[in-house]
């Protein structure tokens, strides 16, 4: 079968910046050490790829220093060496739909490396820096994560943060985050958010896949949710195959959410794959999947247009945003 390359894709997480800062003689090109390698993004027709900061405990303690090393390795590996150009304006995604060549955006997976300091997140947002992932599994100075026991919701510190992200555009995801702090984040914020790289609790038990309840939530407040190919997130037991993810494609659609629906992989933050979904590059053969079963306009929506749109909205306007170093 031929490889379908006429869709474009948005990816909305990937944890390469982590492997590129542990090991610095990594090529982003084509290093077979990486998931991710621009070879791969342009194989797969991805044209925007969300670059994730993850200070792995493996480090340590998370320090703001080890988040500055992460950015630094996105400017001389990806955009640089990679030849990725840089998202982080409502303006640059309006302006061409993004187009070739590929878009690198960051994100920050857990907030615990800003060490409860807010001129820290400010800095973050004057690095380029769009999207905080509040926790990963565990209990942060802002919030509870998924495997927290006690499903704690937000600190009074992680509120303020909540107010400044609505301030600043910096967007906010809830994968990762307890079930209390995701209620009490529906409740405070006043702007869409997303779950970058999780799937349906009904189709696959595990503890970090959406309920209903919060999928319906997600949809209702048009954010985005990003379903992701870990294999033991897609299907009970593991040994899922790229098939599998049907079934959480037509769970979210069920549920009224197929204009909230995207991808966000999880490639190179995972050491064994879903049959068939090891690589960016096999987007494109996943897009031929997908169109056997399900209209064009859907699954151009799900592959790239729906995330897409939610950052022409949702990002912030370079309008009024100079950099401090500017001002």
């Amino acid at each position: 079968m031929a490889k379908n390359r006429k869709l474009k894709v948005a990816d909305f997480h990937c944890d390469a910046l982590s492997k590129l800062q542990a090991n610095p003689k990594i090529d982003f090109k084509n290093d077979p050490c990486l998931d991710v390698t621009a070879e791969r993004l342009a194989e797969g027709n991805v044209e925007l790829q969300v670059f994730a900061i993850y200070l792995s405990a493996v480090r340590g303690r998370a320090k703001f220093e080890d988040i500055l090393g992460q950015i630094e390795c996105f400017h001389q590996k990806v955009a640089g060496q990679g030849g990725l150009q840089w998202l982080r304006w409502k303006e640059e995604a309006m302006e061409s739909g993004l187009t070739a060549p590929a878009f690198g955006m960051l994100s920050l997976e857990g907030v615990d490396g800003l060490e409860g300091n807010l001129f820290y997140a400010q800095l973050c947002f004057e690095l380029g820096v769009r999207c905080l992932g509040i926790t990963w599994n565990y209990a942060n100075w802002a919030a509870d994560g998924v495997l927290e026991r006690r499903n704690g919701g937000f600190t009074e510190q992680g509120r303020k943060l909540i107010e400044w992200c609505n301030r600043s555009g910096m967007l906010l995801d809830v994968s990762h985050l307890a079930p209390a702090g995701f209620w009490e984040l529906l409740e405070l914020s006043t702007r869409p958010f997303i779950a970058s790289h999780s799937n349906c609790a009904a189709v696959c038990t595990h503890p970090r896949n959406l309920s209903d309840d919060q999928l319906k939530a997600l949809i209702v407040k048009d954010g985005r949710i990003g379903l992701t190919f870990v294999p033991w997130f897609v299907r009970d037991g593991g040994g899922a195959k790229r098939e599998d993810m049907r079934r959480h494609i037509e769970h979210v659609c069920g549920l009224g959410g197929s204009g909230q629906l995207m991808f966000g992989s999880d490639f190179d933050g995972i050491d064994s794959w879903v049959e068939g979904l090891e690589h960016p590059g096999q987007y494109a053969e996943f897009a031929d999947l997908l169109l056997k079963y399900y209209p064009e306009a859907d699954v151009r929506g799900w592959l790239y247009e729906n995330a897409l749109g939610f950052l022409r909205e949702q990002l912030p306007s370079s309008a009024g945003n100079a950099s401090f170093l500017e001002r």
